[in-house]
């Protein structure tokens, strides 16, 4: 069943004996159980009450009545079955929220919001306030904390002094924590601290330890006249946001190199450019843009929003390999006018979002499947052909977007705010909307569309997908699978093989030709990640959401050059991932030879250790030590508080006990069951990695969050104190990658975020 906690008789008519919606439409079967879990309508009771074919009729007919506000005579009825054909053909894709909320009570359709804080309490918790309000409605949140005074600055009206902008942060944090809890989407928070604010220091190295705000990404707002003075290795001023007045200076090149170190610990902070974004700052009149979306593409002014949707252009490529430029256009135009639509359908969660967002009419288009479509022209990633392609593409894109902008205004108007803004031209006497162009995270709604994500080179060409039941099956790409068969040289054997790195470019049974268009994001050099990066930036109006990932061994400087480039590029932000660097459990894409390795952690750390004593030819525990030390940890469980103590003898973990808060019964019994054969297994001489691998990812119907993470049950509670104490990671062949908090599959990081494609979890929302 697609719920464990499913029962037959509680099955929806909605969804087949698999526990997969029912539709006859052409949608793999990952979109089906992402569908299942984050989209389609449901009962109290939790069941599907709905087809896809059903979500995706709701939602065009909900955004095709906006029409009627400008012409009452509109023939909607026509504009639904246009909409309708557009996203189940999965040419064009709107952000999460219009999926599941447009045609529903709830009818808030954008994905993120920018809201203020000025330097007061009032301001302060009001934002919290806010914040908790679009995160219920499914929102992600972008704060600029710089206009807050730094810790220890005096406060007159109290006569005390000032705690910073880091400590208010963790306020935001908690609240997101609580809000999330129950929601289908997680909420998430982008802050962001000027480089020249007195606390920068302290902000920037904020997320060294793991467990400190765990619902933002962080990043760092880099001014020219600071990258100037890295350049030339000068001092810079901090700016004391109370008075204007310079407190301080520090030497640049440390400052850029603490970023640089942290960056390359912990993947954070990321950088923004804040003059190049206020550069193109379509409305300079409302205000200066200080901060971003979550994911840094969609900067914004305080109280707007981003409406979002992506065209898929694994789909816009003709038979013989050339861009299908005439469905690209009648596709642009469509998604234009939806997304036009969007904001004025759009349920907005604070009168002032909605005020502001339809001054501006911001709209974010988009794309996903960038590497399919160079697959399909046969064009490697990591080539200069692809940035032709790139710049050829969205310059395309660009231009016909502004078109069908300029089309619509002629029928509807310009967008209130625009005497007075970039667009405010003899030019350009017509613009509905002040932006037109974002290259934002596709993640759930690629994984719908069948796409790779977003402009990402592709993450893995064979990969394993677990199934919420815990089965692991090796998947392919379908255009992998589909050459391969053509050229002879197709095997399952060789697709499990592959699925060890997700890598084909150590294999020389894949053919030249197929190997040098199958390429994976390790497989590609960060300067050319910026360049692909860059040739789209060059024709977007906001910015670009990317991930440029580094191999394990990575330095720092590598990190200090790429961060340089991407200032020269003319990018606006990057964020940037070096696997390993987050202490997290880590699988392997395909656990190789897995009963041999297994068998010999088990077998070489028990048969062959003084530890353990063999009675009979078997394996037996050795005696427990009379005496032990270790510690207890509390965990949040979804039963309630687990307390569960690890000890260590002198040579080892030897034994776990297990406590669950005042429980009785079989929980009780259960639970210490599993604490005697835990403790017996570790004095058998069992690795703790292998308890820990068989531990890990267990799912009860009532999951938790602690500190950021999820707790899927309570022996996965007990793997992961196990795992803190005895410092176990999962590795093998030192091709790690971190797995999914609620299934277990791998988490790719693309996008500035993570992203599962087995069950659609993502961190950034």
């Amino acid at each position: 069943m697609l719920n464990g906690n499913t029962s037959t008789q509680n099955v929806s008519p909605f969804v087949d004996e698999n526990g997969l919606p029912r539709t006859s439409l052409n949608l793999s079967s990952n979109a089906l159980v992402v569908l299942a879990r984050r989209y389609l309508r449901k009962d109290d009771e939790g069941r599907v009450m709905e087809t896809p074919e059903e979500m995706f009729r709701r939602v065009a007919s909900t955004i095709a009545t906006a029409d009627k506000a400008y012409d009452p005579s509109a023939d909607t009825e026509a504009l639904e079955e246009t909409f309708y054909e557009l996203i189940t053909s999965l040419k064009f894709m709107p952000n999460s929220p219009t999926l599941m909320n447009a045609g529903r009570e709830l009818g808030q359709l954008s994905a993120c919001f920018v809201l203020p804080i000025e330097d007061s309490i009032e301001s302060i918790f009001e934002a919290v306030k806010h914040t908790a309000m679009i995160h219920k409605s499914g929102g992600g949140t972008g704060f600029s904390f710089s206009r807050i005074r730094p810790e220890g600055d005096r406060v007159k009206s109290t006569h005390g002094v000032a705690s910073g902008p880091i400590s208010f942060m963790t306020i935001f944090d908690v609240a997101t924590e609580t809000i999330k809890q129950g929601g289908t989407r997680r909420g998430a928070n982008m802050g962001i601290l000027r480089i020249d604010h007195p606390d920068i220091i302290k902000f920037i190295t904020a997320k060294r330890e793991m467990e400190n705000l765990n619902n933002f990404n962080i990043s760092v707002a880099l001014t020219e006249k600071f990258m100037e003075a890295v350049e030339n290795d000068k001092e810079y001023s901090l700016i004391s946001p109370r008075t204007g007045r310079e407190v301080k200076r520090l030497s640049a090149s440390s400052v850029f190199e603490l970023i640089v170190e942290s960056a390359w610990g912990s993947g954070e902070p990321g950088i923004i450019f804040l003059d190049r974004i206020n550069r193109s700052n379509p409305t300079p009149e409302l205000g200066e843009i200080e901060s971003t979306n979550p994911c840094g593409e969609q900067p914004l002014l305080p109280y707007e929003s981003c409406n979002l949707g992506s065209l898929n252009l694994g789909l816009m490529v003709k038979a013989d390999g050339t861009v299908n430029y005439d469905e690209l256009r009648r596709t642009v135009h469509l998604a234009v006018h939806f997304l036009d639509n969007v904001i004025d359908i759009n349920k907005f969660p604070l009168p002032e979002i909605a005020e502001m967002t339809r001054r501006t009419r911001k709209i974010g288009l988009g794309v996903m499947g960038f590497a399919d479509m160079l697959i399909k022209m046969g064009v490697p990633y990591n080539s200069p052909e692809a940035e032709t392609v790139a710049e050829d593409v969205m310059g395309f894109i660009n231009r016909e977007a502004r078109a069908a902008s300029v089309k619509l205004a002629e029928q509807r108007g310009n967008f209130p705010a625009y005497p007075g803004s970039i667009h405010d031209t003899p030019q350009t006497p017509l613009m509905r909307n002040a932006t037109v162009t974002t290259i934002a995270p596709t993640g759930t709604i690629s994984i719908i569309a069948g796409a790779s994500s977003g402009i990402e080179p592709l993450f893995a060409v064979s990969y394993i997908r677990k199934v919420l039941d815990g089965t692991e099956l090796v998947e392919a790409h379908p255009l992998f699978v589909r050459m391969m068969k053509e050229a002879g040289c197709h095997s399952e054997e060789l697709m499990e093989k592959i699925a060890h790195t997700g890598s084909v470019a150590s294999f020389a049974q894949v053919p030249d030709h197929i190997k040098k268009i199958f390429i994976t994001s390790m497989d590609v050099s960060p300067t050319a990640h910026i360049a692909i990066q860059a040739a789209f930036q060059r024709h977007t109006d906001n910015a670009v959401s990317k991930t440029v990932n580094f191999p394990e061994e990575a330095t720092k400087s590598d990190i200090r050059q790429a961060y340089m480039l991407a200032w020269k590029q003319g990018l606006k932000g990057l964020t940037i991932y070096r696997y390993g660097s987050r202490p997290v459990q880590v699988l392997n894409l395909k656990k190789k030879a897995k009963k041999d390795s297994e068998a010999q952690a088990a077998g070489s750390s028990s048969a062959s250790s003084p530890a353990a004593t063999a009675t009979n030819g078997k394996i037996a525990p050795r005696p427990r030590p009379p005496r032990t030390f270790g510690i207890t940890e509390r965990v949040r469980t979804g039963c309630g508080n687990l307390y569960v103590t690890v000890n260590k003898d002198d040579k080892d973990i030897c034994e776990v006990f297990t406590q669950m808060g005042k429980a009785g019964g079989c929980a009780a019994c259960q639970i210490e069951a599993e604490s005697r054969l835990i403790s017996l297994a570790l004095r058998s001489g069992i690795s703790p990695k292998v308890i820990i691998k068989q531990l890990s990812g267990i799912r009860c119907p009532n999951p938790s969050w602690q500190d950021g993470d999820q707790i899927l049950s309570c022996p996965d509670a007990v793997a992961r104190v196990l795992g803190r104490i005895g410092n176990v990671e999962i590795k093998a062949d030192g091709d790690e990658v971190m797995s999914c908090p609620e299934c277990g599959a791998v988490l790719e990081p693309e996008e500035g975020c993570l992203l599962c494609r087995s069950c659609g979890f993502s961190k950034c929302n």
